[in-house]
């Protein structure tokens, strides 16, 4: 599925392909918490569906180089 989000770091809008449901995205949007909603997303999947921040601009902000971080 399509997800489009604004970063709240950066302001700048992007669309990711994010492998969910309609039905998981939409218990999400009803109120259930996203890893229940969603398991088997990574953490930075979903934090772009919370903040629309991806890990690239997570380790700008934080100083990290993704390369030596896994």
């Amino acid at each position: 599925m399509q997800i489009t989000r604004t970063s709240t770091l950066t302001g700048i809008t992007r669309t990711l392909e994010i492998d969910v449901e309609p039905h998981e995205y939409q218990a999400w949007v009803d109120g259930q918490l996203i890893q229940y909603a969603m398991p088997h997303l990574t953490v930075g999947e979903r934090e772009f569906l919370i903040s629309g921040v991806t890990d690239e601009e997570w380790a700008d902000a934080m100083g990290i180089d993704l390369e030596f971080a896994e």
